[in-house]
Protein backbone atom coordinates (compact mmCIF):
# COMPACT_ATOMS: atom_id res chain seq x y z
CA UNK A 1 0.00 0.00 0.00
CA UNK A 2 1.45 3.21 -1.44
CA UNK A 3 0.52 7.12 -1.32
CA UNK A 4 3.82 8.49 -3.14
CA UNK A 5 6.51 7.50 -5.59
CA UNK A 6 6.71 3.90 -4.58
CA UNK A 7 10.63 3.84 -4.32
CA UNK A 8 10.40 1.19 -0.68
CA UNK A 9 7.34 -0.53 -3.06
CA UNK A 10 9.89 -1.17 -5.99
CA UNK A 11 12.44 -2.58 -3.58
CA UNK A 12 10.22 -4.81 -2.56
CA UNK A 13 8.46 -5.98 -6.02
CA UNK A 14 12.26 -6.26 -7.13
CA UNK A 15 13.18 -8.16 -4.05
CA UNK A 16 10.79 -11.20 -4.99
CA UNK A 17 11.97 -12.92 -7.25
CA UNK A 18 13.65 -16.54 -7.67
CA UNK A 19 13.42 -18.23 -4.28
CA UNK A 20 11.84 -15.46 -3.09
CA UNK A 21 9.13 -17.13 -0.75
CA UNK A 22 6.59 -14.20 -1.69
CA UNK A 23 4.90 -12.72 -5.44
CA UNK A 24 3.54 -9.23 -5.23
CA UNK A 25 -0.29 -9.21 -6.48
CA UNK A 26 -1.80 -5.79 -5.93
CA UNK A 27 -0.21 -2.22 -5.37
CA UNK A 28 -3.34 -0.29 -3.39
CA UNK A 29 -3.00 3.50 -2.85
CA UNK A 30 -5.23 6.20 -1.13
CA UNK A 31 -3.68 8.94 -3.98
CA UNK A 32 -4.97 8.45 -7.70
CA UNK A 33 -1.76 10.08 -9.08
CA UNK A 34 0.47 8.56 -7.07
CA UNK A 35 4.02 7.35 -9.21
CA UNK A 36 4.11 4.16 -7.39
CA UNK A 37 1.34 3.23 -9.66
CA UNK A 38 2.63 3.55 -12.89
CA UNK A 39 5.75 1.98 -11.54
CA UNK A 40 3.77 -1.14 -10.36
CA UNK A 41 2.29 -1.13 -13.80
CA UNK A 42 5.69 -1.16 -15.45
CA UNK A 43 7.11 -4.36 -13.35
CA UNK A 44 3.32 -6.08 -13.99
CA UNK A 45 2.02 -5.45 -10.89
CA UNK A 46 -2.33 -5.01 -10.80
CA UNK A 47 -3.21 -1.50 -9.13
CA UNK A 48 -5.99 -0.69 -7.26
CA UNK A 49 -7.26 3.31 -5.61
CA UNK A 50 -9.20 3.69 -2.93
CA UNK A 51 -9.14 7.69 -2.78
CA UNK A 52 -9.23 8.76 0.69
CA UNK A 53 -10.97 12.28 -0.26
CA UNK A 54 -14.01 10.45 -1.47
CA UNK A 55 -14.67 9.54 2.30
CA UNK A 56 -13.88 12.57 4.11
CA UNK A 57 -15.75 11.77 7.55
CA UNK A 58 -15.87 8.41 6.81
CA UNK A 59 -12.87 6.32 8.09
CA UNK A 60 -15.16 3.21 8.37
CA UNK A 61 -16.09 3.48 4.72
CA UNK A 62 -12.48 4.05 3.52
CA UNK A 63 -10.98 1.28 5.58
CA UNK A 64 -14.08 -1.13 4.12
CA UNK A 65 -13.31 0.36 0.35
CA UNK A 66 -9.41 -0.56 1.20
CA UNK A 67 -10.45 -4.17 2.19
CA UNK A 68 -12.92 -4.88 -0.16
CA UNK A 69 -9.92 -4.14 -2.51
CA UNK A 70 -7.45 -6.65 -0.64
CA UNK A 71 -9.38 -9.54 -0.11
CA UNK A 72 -10.15 -9.25 -3.89
CA UNK A 73 -6.70 -10.12 -3.90
CA UNK A 74 -6.19 -12.51 -1.56
CA UNK A 75 -2.68 -10.84 -0.09
CA UNK A 76 -0.74 -13.19 2.71
CA UNK A 77 1.01 -10.11 3.67
CA UNK A 78 -0.02 -6.33 3.31
CA UNK A 79 3.58 -4.16 3.53
CA UNK A 80 2.81 -0.33 3.64
CA UNK A 81 5.31 1.03 1.62
CA UNK A 82 5.04 5.29 2.57
CA UNK A 83 1.17 4.75 3.06
CA UNK A 84 0.22 8.15 5.04
CA UNK A 85 -3.14 6.93 6.50
CA UNK A 86 -3.45 5.94 9.71
CA UNK A 87 -5.45 3.02 10.13
CA UNK A 88 -7.87 2.46 12.75
CA UNK A 89 -8.04 -0.66 15.25
CA UNK A 90 -10.84 -2.26 12.86
CA UNK A 91 -8.65 -2.36 9.68
CA UNK A 92 -5.70 -3.30 11.93
CA UNK A 93 -7.53 -6.18 13.85
CA UNK A 94 -8.70 -7.74 10.78
CA UNK A 95 -5.60 -8.08 9.19
CA UNK A 96 -3.39 -8.38 12.66
CA UNK A 97 -0.23 -10.45 12.37
CA UNK A 98 -0.28 -9.94 8.30
CA UNK A 99 0.75 -5.99 8.06
CA UNK A 100 4.31 -4.59 7.97
CA UNK A 101 5.36 -1.11 8.13
CA UNK A 102 8.47 1.17 7.12
CA UNK A 103 9.44 4.06 9.58
CA UNK A 104 12.45 6.16 9.10
CA UNK A 105 13.45 6.01 12.76
CA UNK A 106 14.86 3.89 15.20
CA UNK A 107 11.68 2.91 16.55
CA UNK A 108 10.76 3.38 19.72
CA UNK A 109 12.37 6.88 19.06
CA UNK A 110 10.07 9.44 16.85
CA UNK A 111 7.10 7.44 15.48
CA UNK A 112 4.68 9.50 13.72
CA UNK A 113 5.97 12.37 11.06
CA UNK A 114 9.22 14.60 10.84
CA UNK A 115 11.72 12.08 12.12
CA UNK A 116 14.84 13.07 10.85
CA UNK A 117 14.17 16.51 12.07
CA UNK A 118 13.54 15.39 15.65
CA UNK A 119 16.19 13.48 15.41
CA UNK A 120 18.52 16.41 14.46
CA UNK A 121 17.15 18.76 16.82
CA UNK A 122 17.60 15.96 19.53
CA UNK A 123 21.41 15.97 19.07
CA UNK A 124 21.40 12.41 17.83
CA UNK A 125 24.36 10.37 16.84
CA UNK A 126 22.89 7.89 14.60
CA UNK A 127 19.49 7.63 13.13
CA UNK A 128 18.02 5.33 10.51
CA UNK A 129 14.66 3.44 10.08
CA UNK A 130 12.19 0.52 11.56
CA UNK A 131 10.04 -2.08 10.12
CA UNK A 132 8.09 -3.32 12.26
CA UNK A 133 4.21 -4.89 12.10
CA UNK A 134 1.69 -2.65 12.47
CA UNK A 135 -1.10 -2.74 15.17
CA UNK A 136 -3.48 -0.80 16.62
CA UNK A 137 -0.74 1.64 17.98
CA UNK A 138 0.64 4.20 15.99
CA UNK A 139 4.59 3.22 15.00
CA UNK A 140 3.93 1.08 18.11
CA UNK A 141 4.20 -2.51 16.58
CA UNK A 142 6.91 -5.40 17.25
CA UNK A 143 10.24 -3.97 15.72
CA UNK A 144 11.30 -6.24 12.95
CA UNK A 145 14.34 -5.25 11.74
CA UNK A 146 16.37 -2.29 11.71
CA UNK A 147 19.04 -0.31 9.81
CA UNK A 148 21.51 2.45 11.37
CA UNK A 149 23.00 5.74 9.57
CA UNK A 150 25.64 8.10 11.65
CA UNK A 151 24.33 11.45 11.41
CA UNK A 152 26.85 13.56 10.04
CA UNK A 153 27.55 17.48 10.70
CA UNK A 154 25.84 19.83 8.76
CA UNK A 155 23.38 17.21 8.05
CA UNK A 156 19.70 18.89 6.88
CA UNK A 157 16.47 16.30 7.30
CA UNK A 158 16.65 15.89 3.52
CA UNK A 159 20.36 14.61 3.62
CA UNK A 160 19.88 12.37 6.51
CA UNK A 161 16.43 11.18 4.95
CA UNK A 162 18.55 10.50 1.56
CA UNK A 163 21.29 8.25 3.50
CA UNK A 164 18.10 6.55 5.55
CA UNK A 165 16.19 5.83 2.29
CA UNK A 166 18.80 3.55 1.17
CA UNK A 167 18.87 1.62 3.83
CA UNK A 168 15.35 1.12 3.96
CA UNK A 169 15.60 -0.29 0.47
CA UNK A 170 18.18 -3.07 2.38
CA UNK A 171 16.36 -3.54 5.09
CA UNK A 172 12.14 -3.92 3.91
CA UNK A 173 12.80 -6.59 1.39
CA UNK A 174 15.28 -8.44 4.09
CA UNK A 175 12.57 -8.20 6.68
CA UNK A 176 10.05 -9.42 4.31
CA UNK A 177 11.86 -12.50 3.18
CA UNK A 178 11.78 -13.67 6.56
CA UNK A 179 9.03 -12.50 7.87
CA UNK A 180 6.88 -14.16 5.13
CA UNK A 181 9.14 -17.84 5.62
CA UNK A 182 8.24 -17.36 9.45
CA UNK A 183 10.35 -15.72 10.78
CA UNK A 184 10.48 -12.94 13.21
CA UNK A 185 13.31 -12.21 14.46
CA UNK A 186 14.94 -9.16 14.00
CA UNK A 187 16.52 -8.05 11.19
CA UNK A 188 19.95 -5.70 11.66
CA UNK A 189 22.00 -3.92 9.88
CA UNK A 190 24.25 -1.57 9.73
Amino acid sequence: MISGSGSNMVALAESMAGDHPARPVLVLSNVPDAGGLAKAEALGIATAVVDHRAFKGDRPGFEAALTAALEAAAPDVICLAGFMRILTRRFTGRWAGRVLNIHPSLLPKYPGLHTHARALDAGDAEAGCSVHEVTEDLDGGPVLGQARVPVLPGDTPDSLAARVLVEEHKLYPAVLRRFVAGDRTPVLLG
